[in-house]
């Protein structure tokens, strides 16, 4: 059964004193009703806390390279009030991301489903869930929690008269679909030993590559928010790449996530009265979009190119920023959804082949990750039959923002954007949990590592189309698009 949350103010201009000019009335509405803050709160993990689960440099950490952070904005309108929290997360799991919500809903009465708080997906962070082959840091997983909520309770202790501007620009030649279509019987059998994939992948294997898989999504958003004297209180980029990388083993990294952020800090924090700006990156939709591309082949030392992608995208954030029209939104309408799916639960058949193959330490699958998956398909057997997900659509002023849990590919993303009211419309990925990669119904019948069954791609093979059109009916429930 779905549920659908929905709030919405509308300030009505005509009520303001004759006596108040055009010009002027927006100002004196904003004053009273329109409301933003932000702030940071450092999420470093200590030594010996797992990385498990980054693919690049697995392992407990032994350094810090550059802190992880929460970094949140709260806007109000009225009597309604929304949080968005990114964090430098591989990824966080519900349970940790709802314990969050808790606390924030306890000491400030934001609801959770008025919260939408994500991960970045730097590969040099920790996994915030229990999909892992290291248990759980218990201790990490509650001092998340803790952090997430400190940094929306900080940003709505901040909130302050502000007013908005949302900006887009394209990046076409920054990145490419990491999914390849090959021809048929050109690709490796899959970790379970089934032939006919046409997919060229993160471990799939071809020499006769067609072409990419499916599009990118190359528009960078850009939202900033000023206080009402002009002075930067915090700008919000989203962009659909998967990570940068380019680390060293075992060091902590927010990746390009937080090199964004940091040269954003460094451009427009001033000496004010006002509480210090925030930068933040958020993950697009990237699920099948892999790093930035190098068709130069540059070779990086650790840590350079993250930066170097950071930093060129803060500037081209700053340079689209210089002409923005700041305005005082008009509404804050958010609408939200509890989405039943089923989960594709291994046969018995596939259950008895898993338990067979790690019975024998020695004995090797068809795929160099057979055990790898003989190992996640005995977790999916143990998962319910189906599972929740919570997806949002947020109106703030004439820009929409859609949230997902999952993975989720760069054509889905396009198509969500297609279908918006708004021209302004982007997505937020691996928000309120993690549910895995997303492909569509087509791109599972073309295989690949994103759709091989195992706890980072469980749902079923219509979750995606379910997924897409329910974000579609939010927006219509959400938005007002005459403003």
């Amino acid at each position: 059964m779905r549920f659908v949350a929905f709030v919405t103010v509308f300030v009505i201009q005509c009520f303001l004193p004759d006596c108040v000019s055009a010009a002027n009335r927006q100002f004196v509405v904003a004053n009273q009703v329109f409301l933003a803050g932000a702030a940071a709160v450092d999420l470093t993990p200590g030594e010996g806390v797992s990385l498990n689960g980054p693919i690049s440099k697995p392992g407990p950490v032994r350094g810090i390279h550059d802190r992880l952070h929460s970094r949140a904005i709260v806007v109000q309108l009225g009597e309604t009030t929304f949080a968005i929290c990114v964090n430098d997360l591989c990824m966080a799991d519900r349970e940790v991301i709802d314990n969050a919500k808790k606390i924030v809903e306890k000491r400030i009465g934001i609801p959770p489903h008025q919260q939408l708080i994500s991960s970045t997906h730097t590969h040099a962070a920790p996994r915030v869930s229990r999909i892992s082959t290291r248990q759980a840091d218990e201790d990490y997983r509650v001092f998340t929690a803790k952090t997430m909520a400190e940094a929306i309770i900080t940003a709505h202790q901040n909130l302050a008269p502000a007013k908005i501007a949302v900006e887009q620009f394209l990046l076409p030649d920054a990145i490419a679909c990491r999914r390849f279509l090959c021809e048929p019987g050109s690709v490796d059998v899959n970790p379970f030993g089934v032939e006919g994939e046409r997919i060229k992948s993160v471990a799939g294997r071809s020499t006769a590559v067609i072409r990419p898989a499916g599009p990118i999504d190359p528009e960078f958003s850009v939202l900033s928010l000023q206080h009402l004297d002009g002075t930067p209180m915090a700008v919000l980029g989203n962009f659909s790449v998967h990570y940068c990388g380019g680390y060293a083993g075992g060091q902590v990294s927010a990746d390009y996530f937080g090199a964004y952020a940091r040269k954003l800090e460094e451009s427009l924090t001033t000496k004010s009265e006002h509480p210090k700006f925030v930068g933040i990156m958020s993950n697009g939709t990237s699920g099948d979009t892999g790093s930035f591309s190098n068709k130069e082949k540059k070779k990086y030392a650790p840590w350079e190119r993250m930066q170097h992608w950071g930093n060129l995208l803060a500037e081209q954030s700053l340079a689209n920023l210089e002409s923005a029209e700041y305005q005082i939104p008009q509404r804050l309408n958010v609408s939200s959804s509890e989405l039943k799916l089923k989960v594709r639960k291994p046969s018995d058949e596939r259950i008895a082949w898993a338990k067979k193959l790690l019975s024998d330490p020695k004995a090797k699958g068809p795929h160099r990750w057979s055990r790898v998956y003989a190992n996640e398909t005995l977790h999916l057997a143990d998962y319910p039959e189906e599972t929740s997900l919570m997806l949002q659509a947020i109106q703030i002023g004439d820009t929409l923002i859609t949230s997902c849990p999952c993975e989720v590919f760069a054509g889905t993303g396009v198509k969500i954007k297609e279908g918006s009211p708004f021209k302004k419309s982007f997505t937020i990925e691996l928000a309120n949990g993690y549910s895995g990669y997303l492909p569509s119904e087509e791109q599972h019948n073309l295989g690949g590592y994103e759709t091989w069954p195992a706890r980072s791609s469980h749902l079923e093979v219509k979750a995606e189309e379910k997924i897409r059109l329910e974000l579609l009916l939010l927006q219509d429930t959400a938005t007002d698009p005459s403003l």
